[in-house]
């Protein structure tokens, strides 16, 4: 188990429409289908069920063996893919872009939530199978975005030019990287396993999609873990109804404008803003906006264009070069999977809340909508020096500045709170006042700029002397900002700024083994792992 959780609202690091989504507020209600709960599946796999065929279940299973080619897959995994032909079975999702060699922690987080519910649901309702799948954000063009990591507070970075769908990207350049990281990742077992991993799946496979598919198969192969791209012709065969709805009747902008409205009404940011047509031109080094003007279709920054019945013509004949952007790749994940929950970071979910309207018009079942796992990993190391500062975990997640303060506070030997002899002069001036009503107005304004200025007076001297202690305990201070700087680095969620690999390379295999055991992905509370 975690040593303790959090709610997130005490984290400081939540949105206000993700923590009052956790808190089932009714306003938002009409946003989301059901909340995540075990019980809540029941009628979600009902209605899932009724809406998805035999015959897409079966080019699924098809479309996803061969999309793993000639890689080895474990016993679970090959039983999972096979599962996905019966009418009994349903996945659990989540997704990410191809970082390299994963990118921030959280991306284990995000597999591990999906796995761990998936078992959850097989014991809950045995009668049917649950089937764990990562969705690789394979048509993704932002290279800059995925193209680096953080390793030991230094960036790893992949230098080259890019463009079109960075899945196709070849992984050219990539064996200048692993050189780099054997020097950073060592001699140790650890370090060897590390290094041997980033080798076999950048420098052994031809483009990024490629890689990252060993990568995540890799280590995650012992759980089932199904792992799909979505940038294949033949599922994007199901997808043209919704595709053409797209381009002739602007369906989504309509509906998800409506929607958003009724958010931003409610005091909750707009996260994705949808544009007319929200689909992309994919081709060979090249993914851009289509645009419609006066009937006609643009490839945005090209030089190529469609009458109306020619991108029709184009979409029947060739779907893989229609891709859905961030707004539409939700309908298109839940078209071709059986799938009941999608599980993403507050961001994600954020914009998955301004869908809900344009599912029902589209007719596909909206799925439930879960908070992926978040945790802080405290080696035991830095668990033992803030014991010896006697200060506590939770107390990290306030800002340096209110860290330090409460700090000082707690260990000043001098009382810093001048609340009593702000009291007492108060009651002091209570008399002058009574005084100065037997006077004239003038003389009651003087006594109450009087009364002002003692009052700033102590605040003043109340903030100097809380200086004064905090230089007394400067030494002990700066152990605390060490500590609080080390788990979270650059005053962000240590899960968004670190690579799994600092942590691999002490625990090992032991890292996913605590990860798998101990998060729970309906808990909803932060984690903290004192490791």
């Amino acid at each position: 188990m975690p040593t303790h959780s959090i709610s997130y609202k005490y984290t400081g690091y939540f949105s206000k429409l993700i923590c009052e989504y956790l808190e089932e507020n009714d306003a938002l209600k009409p946003f989301y289908n059901r909340f995540p709960s075990l019980k809540n599946f029941k009628l979600q796999i009902e209605e899932k069920q009724k809406s998805f065929s035999d015959d897409q279940r079966h080019l699924l299973a098809k479309r996803i063996l061969f999309q793993y080619g000639d890689n080895s897959l474990s016993q679970l995994t090959l039983s999972n893919i096979d599962l996905l032909r019966e009418r009994s079975t349903f996945t659990i999702t989540t997704g990410h872009q191809l970082n390299l060699f994963t990118g921030p922690l959280y991306f284990l987080y995000k597999i591990f939530s999906a796995i761990n519910l998936a078992e959850q649901l097989e014991k809950e309702y045995p009668q049917h199978h649950f089937v764990p799948v990562y969705w690789m954000a394979t048509e993704d063009h932002d290279f800059e975005e995925i193209n680096h990591f953080n390793l030991f507070g230094k960036k790893v970075g992949w230098k080259r030019e890019s463009s079109g769908a960075v899945g196709e990207l070849s992984t050219e350049g990539l064996t200048e990287v692993k050189n780099q990281l054997k020097k950073e990742f060592g001699e140790s077992e650890n370090g060897k396993k590390l290094t041997q991993l980033f080798s076999d799946a950048y420098t052994k496979h031809k483009n990024l999609a490629d890689a990252t598919r060993y990568l995540a198969n890799t280590l995650f192969r012992s759980h089932g873990l199904v792992i799909v791209d979505g940038n294949d012709a033949e599922l994007k065969k199901c997808f043209i109804p919704y595709a053409e709805k797209e381009l002739t009747e602007k369906l989504s902008f309509n509906e998800i404008t409506k929607t958003t409205k009724r958010l931003t009404a409610l005091g909750f940011p707009e996260q994705v803003h949808p544009r007319e047509i929200n689909l992309f031109y994919l081709k060979e080094n090249l993914r851009e906006r289509i645009i419609e003007r006066n009937g006609k279709f643009y490839v945005n920054d090209t030089d190529i264009s469609f009458s109306k019945d020619e991108i029709l013509k184009e979409l029947e004949n060739h779907p893989e070069r229609f891709s859905p952007n961030a707004l539409l790749r939700p309908l298109y994940e839940e078209v071709i999977l059986p799938n009941l929950c999608y599980i993403g970071g507050g961001g994600e979910l954020a914009y998955w809340f301004q869908l809900k309207d344009y599912f029902e018009k589209a007719e596909v079942p909206f799925p439930i909508v879960l908070l992926r796992n978040s945790a802080l990993i405290v080696p035991k190391v830095l668990s033992e020096k803030l014991k010896k500062l006697k200060s506590e975990v939770d107390e990290l997640f306030l800002s340096q500045h209110e860290l330090i303060t409460k700090h000082t506070y707690k260990k000043s030997k001098i009382e810093i709170d001048f609340s009593k002899q702000k009291k007492h002069l108060k009651n002091q001036f209570k008399d002058l006042y009574k005084l100065a009503e037997k006077t004239d107005v003038t003389f009651l304004g003087a006594v109450g700029a009087q009364e002002k200025k003692q009052l700033n007076g102590l605040d003043n001297l109340e903030k100097r002397l809380l200086k004064a202690q905090k230089r007394n305990l400067s030494d002990e201070l700066d152990r605390l900002r060490n500590i609080q700087d080390e788990l979270f680095p650059n005053q962000s969620l240590q899960e968004r700024d670190l690579n799994f690999s600092e942590f691999y390379l002490e625990y090992g295999e032991g890292l996913l083994d605590v990860l798998k055991a101990d998060l729970d992905p309906l808990d909803m509370r932060f984690s903290v792992f004192e490791m």
